[in-house]
């Protein structure tokens, strides 16, 4: 599948993980695959105003497209939401003062579908521990679109959070089995049933697919097995990392005349992810191409804003109409739904020069502007023209 570019994320999300271990939200391992990714893209949707808003919205089909789930069976989709309803996530943590807390909640408040978009929320209390950047670690999208097996999902993710330490600690092998959502098994209250059908064939596939190589090790007490730690480190065969950290656009000359006008790293590359290293270029050599420009920033950002031409390349006036309605649409759209955007009007071409020119010039692509048009008039009904 192709990835989801770091981009997505932004504010605290971002963040380096904390070094030392916290006390985290357990969400019942018993979630599907299929919920475990929704899950995750959902909180990723409203991370930003997680604790600023009551209700979040995202289009069902962005949704569908974020967790690779191309299907319109809308059925699963909706058993799916009613699962994550039902599921009870429970944290026990310390607060500021030292106390201890424990509190429970189910995963969603509500969710609903209407007229393709999924309208969903958190309870207060979720919502604010799920916020907090000491406690929610950061789940790539790109990779867990990889795995196909929920075990192993889990398993990443109870994994990662910890990468920065290199070991996830000792788990008795009662909190491991509810990690792993078969606590309710009596068949694998035995370590040989657990380890040879749940940890190993998790552990191979998190090795295979992810970003971080872990190794399984236990203790016992007495004869029998009674916990289980995973010793954890990246894996530096995963080429996808380049692109989730932003290296495929810092190595591009574009970015690098963007940051030596003084533009920030997360700036620069998010110019060029949401319009394209062509069109950034463009307005590059309009601004070098002007003289007593006081302030090359605030040219070139409006440059961009307002799609600035040289005079023997300026768009006609309905198209530069409905390429300000287009950008005014992109501007209403959350990062991850922007690039969803892209990635499903990349999927609806099939002519190689068509994805080659949009690749290039993104949503100004000319030899993609009646294309463009109709995909933004049919994704947003303010793009008239």
């Amino acid at each position: 599948m192709d990835p989801i570019p770091k981009e997505a994320l932004t504010g605290a999300l971002r963040r380096d993980s904390v070094k030392k271990h916290v006390a985290a939200i357990h969400v019942s391992g018993k979630l599907t695959l299929l919920q475990r990714k929704l899950s995750n893209v959902l909180l990723l949707n409203a991370y930003d105003t997680l604790t600023s808003r009551g209700t979040h919205r995202i289009d069902a089909r962005t949704l569908c497209l974020m967790i690779g789930y191309n299907s319109n069976d809308t059925d699963t989709l909706k058993a799916a939401l009613r699962g994550l309803a039902e599921t009870v996530a429970e944290w026990n943590m310390l607060d500021e003062k030292g106390r201890e807390e424990w509190g429970v909640s189910s995963l969603l408040a509500f969710a609903k579908l209407k007229g393709g978009v999924c309208e969903y929320s958190y309870s207060a209390a979720l919502a604010e521990k799920l916020h907090d950047p000491k406690v929610f670690a950061l789940i790539n999208l790109n990779i867990q679109r990889q795995f196909t097996g929920g075990h192993a999902l889990a398993l990443y993710e109870n994994c990662f959070r910890f990468i920065k330490t290199g070991s996830t600690g000792w788990w008795p092998l009662d909190v491991f089995r509810r990690l792993m959502g078969v606590d309710g098994s009596d068949y694998y209250l035995t370590f040989k049933h657990l380890n040879a059908k749940i940890i190993k064939p998790a552990v191979a596939e998190v090795n295979r697919v992810s970003d971080i190589l872990i190794t399984p090790e236990t203790r016992k007490q007495g004869r029998a097995v009674s916990d289980i730690r995973f010793l954890i480190k990246r894996n530096p065969q995963l080429a996808i990392l380049d692109l989730d950290d932003g290296e495929g656009l810092r190595k591009t000359s574009t970015y690098g005349q963007l940051t030596e006008l003084g533009l920030s790293d997360r700036l620069a590359r998010q110019w060029l992810s949401e319009h394209g290293e062509a069109f950034i270029q463009q307005k590059l050599d309009l601004v070098a191409g002007q003289e007593n420009v006081r302030s090359p920033v605030k040219y070139l950002t409006a440059a961009i804003e307002r799609d600035f031409q040289t005079e023997d390349a300026k768009p006609s006036s309905a198209r530069a109409e409905r390429l300000a309605a287009i950008q005014a649409a992109i501007a209403r759209r959350s990062p991850t739904q922007r690039d969803a955007d892209k990635r499903l009007f990349l999927s609806r071409l099939s002519e190689p020069a068509a994805r080659d020119d949009f690749d290039r010039h993104g949503w100004m692509s000319p030899l993609n502007a009646e294309a463009i048009h109709a995909f933004w008039s049919e994704l947003d009904p303010d793009v008239v023209g």
